[in-house]
């Protein structure tokens, strides 16, 4: 036990030499400063930054630039880095001094090495063929070769709605990785015809680009199928039309896929297959009830309509004035007649009594 704990002590002591970040180290009174404080460089593209290793307290001569690729230039203690491509993607730099009380002091640039994504994909996870409304299905947004990864976040898009934004679990990952994001969504008949994509963007910070790089995936039309709806609903109640008017039942319907109708009706009428039923001139052979069956490949409805047809009051008015006016005529031939006779009798009378004169 003993021997073991001198062997943890020796390696933490050996590993504290060799760590060159001294910013707990009290006796470091200034640290390096880069220019620029942090830099975001995309994979392949040149770098540099420029390093002024103390203003004050310089005194020691131990001094220098680590870095993995490129080239440093020394100008008193201005030290200055360049690559013309950067491509090693655990490439670090750090800036660091040894002052008077002999202990180092260091600065490590913050240093983001980034690749847009390659492509972006979008699909439906585990499912082929048709969707159906009210049902549950899972988008899934494919990222290919992208870096860093934590920095990637992805949105879910309908036509131009945002459905959910995601971003990845590795924190700590610096070379590219492909990545897959999900988001469960429920299927509705207005998201019938509905496009879906996804966005995958690099959010770099204040240090990267102006305007993040950007990759969308194409668009996924869908298709869902819903069963029949009426656009009106029943009525329960009977509907009286009178004899020789026009009657009209309305059927119509939504639903993916189009609906079919068929019409039951009453005895001896003629079949009928549309959504409108029109009779011109509703005779008593029309009364009775009619079923309209609307039905696709999701489901069915139908809806009743009972009819009642009533006789016309326009006969009857007609039966009437008749014979109220040929009872007038009547009566007038009877009064002109007796007035006749009235004229000839008078006549007669006036006639004697000037005779007798």
């Amino acid at each position: 036990m003993f021997c073991c704990c001198i062997f943890l002590s020796v390696s933490l002591l050996h590993s504290l030499c060799h760590f060159h970040v001294s910013g707990y180290d009290s006796s470091c009174t200034e640290f390096p400063v880069f220019t620029p404080s942090a830099l975001v460089v995309k994979y392949g593209d040149p770098a540099n930054a420029t390093c002024v290793v103390c203003q004050k307290d310089c005194s020691g001569d131990a001094s220098g630039l680590e870095h993995a690729m490129g080239k440093v230039t020394q100008n008193g203690t201005t030290m200055f880095w360049t690559v013309d491509r950067l491509t090693e993607w655990d490439t670090s730099l750090h800036c660091y001094h040894t002052n008077n009380a002999g202990d180092q002091c260091t600065s490590t640039l913050d240093l983001t090495l980034y690749q847009p994504p390659e492509s972006v994909s979008i699909s439906f996870v585990n499912h082929t063929g048709m969707m159906f409304e009210n049902q549950q299905y899972t988008l899934q947004c494919s990222v290919q070769n992208v870096a860093p990864v934590q920095s990637l976040t992805v949105t879910f898009y309908r036509g131009n709605t945002a459905l959910g934004h995601l971003q990845s679990n590795h924190s700590e990952e610096k070379k590219p990785v492909n990545e897959s994001f999900t988001l469960n969504i429920t299927r509705s008949r207005e998201d019938d015809g509905a496009q879906y994509w996804c966005e995958a963007k690099l959010e770099l910070g204040p240090a990267g680009p102006q305007r993040p790089p950007v990759v969308t995936s194409e668009k996924l039309p869908v298709i869902v199928h819903y069963g029949p709806e009426l656009k009106e609903p029943p009525n329960p109640d009977v509907i009286t039309i009178t004899e020789g008017d026009t009657l009209h039942l309305n059927c119509s319907s939504v639903g993916n896929p189009s609906p079919s109708y068929t019409w039951t009706l009453p005895t001896n009428s003629p079949s009928y297959s549309g959504s409108v039923l029109t009779i011109k001139s509703v005779g008593f052979e029309h009364e009775g009830q009619y079923i309209c069956t609307v039905s696709n490949t999701v489901g069915t409805v139908t809806k009743e309509f009972n009819i009642d047809v009533q006789v016309s009051s326009v006969p009857y008015t007609y039966i009437i004035c008749g014979t109220l006016l040929g009872a007038l005529v009547l009566v007038g031939l009877s009064l002109g007649c007796y007035c006749k006779r009235n004229q000839i009798g008078n006549y007669k009378l006036s006639k004697i009594i000037v005779t007798d004169s």
